[in-house]
């Protein structure tokens, strides 16, 4: 009899066993797909050239999806990223054709990212105020300082030394592919082995009973944007360096990619769930279809609506996911 039940129920738990794998890690599977009919459709596509030049270009992308997750999880938002990633390009970019030294201006721009991102955290944790809005005042400002501070110009003739940052490569791999796998590790450890992960999460679960458990929900979430802000300074001196180049309209609408690349990657705008794996998968999905509608010539404006369709998608899987929970 026992047996006659085992081997009734072993297709059903073949079946729930499948569903789970889908549902954790079937935007995998939809990475490797895209990447099958992409190489199909152009055999250029899957040459090591063009893969690391995709990777190099998602990487920007990609470490402010990283910091945007954070902010996600803890059922925030932050539109601020690509500002601060301009302002931060324009700072260290104009110190290192005239005074500071190389290190000591990519400090300069790593603390100045911090700080903003502090103060999103202090408007949005200790003055009420919504992320969403403490975040849009945000990306105005520091947009509006870009180009005060530049008066709405370029500054070029970085050095060498900097550039390389952008355009080199170490052990045969581009440096800013480097940067995106450390920041993405440091970032893992930090959301799913460290005290501060649990606290994010818990805070993203049930603000409320993360307080009761002791957790200093305000203290975290400043920590939050402030570690968000960091990674948007990231990759503004990676952008600056890669293009020799500091400019204000640098970042210009790379919040939607970064919040997209971490919806798809799983990331729930309910709060309380995501994972910094499958947000760099979601970029490179972003940075995949991006370059395959490149190489098979698709007209710009339509490769926009295509990337909307894919956020309205993504948010409408995450909420149908939300729905069958409660």
């Amino acid at each position: 009899m026992n047996t006659d039940k085992e081997t009734n129920n072993t297709p059903r738990r073949l079946h729930n066993k499948t569903k789970q794998l889908l549902n954790k890690y079937g935007i995998v599977f939809v990475l490797i797909g895209i990447c099958i009919l992409l190489t199909i459709l152009t055999p250029s596509f899957l040459t090591t050239r063009n893969l690391t030049n995709v990777i190099r270009q998602v990487s920007i992308i990609g470490i402010l999806a990283i910091g945007v997750t954070f902010a996600i999880i803890t059922t925030g938002i932050d539109l601020s990223s690509g500002s601060v990633l301009a302002l931060v390009g324009v700072v260290v970019g104009q110190p290192i054709g005239f005074i500071m030294p190389i290190l000591f201006s990519v400090f300069i721009g790593l603390a100045l990212g911090s700080l903003l991102g502090s103060i999103n955290g202090v408007l949005h944790a200790y003055g009420k105020i919504p992320a969403f809005i403490a975040t849009l005042g945000m990306m105005t400002v520091a947009r509006g300082f870009a180009l005060f501070y530049t008066a709405g110009r370029p500054i070029g003739n970085l050095k060498e030394t900097f550039t390389f940052i952008g355009g080199g490569s170490l052990l045969g791999i581009a440096i800013p592919i480097w940067v995106y796998a450390s920041v993405g590790f440091i970032s893992w450890v930090l959301l799913s082995k460290a005290r501060f992960g649990r606290h994010v999460f818990a805070i993203g679960g049930n603000m409320q009973a993360a307080r009761m458990c002791g957790i200093n929900i305000e203290h975290v979430l400043v920590k939050v944007y402030a570690y968000a802000g960091l990674l948007s300074a990231i990759s503004g001196i990676l952008l600056a360096a890669r293009t020799a180049a500091g400019n204000p309209t640098y970042g210009l609408a790379y919040e939607l990619d970064a919040i997209a690349s971490t919806v798809i990657g799983g990331t729930s705008l309910a709060g309380g769930i995501g994972s910094i794996p499958l947000c760099v998968v979601g970029a490179l999905i972003i940075g995949v279809i991006n370059n395959g509608m490149d190489l098979l010539g698709v007209n710009p404006y339509w490769q926009q609506i295509v990337k909307g369709f894919i956020i309205v998608l993504a948010v409408l899987l995450d909420s149908q996911k939300q729905g069958k929970k409660q």
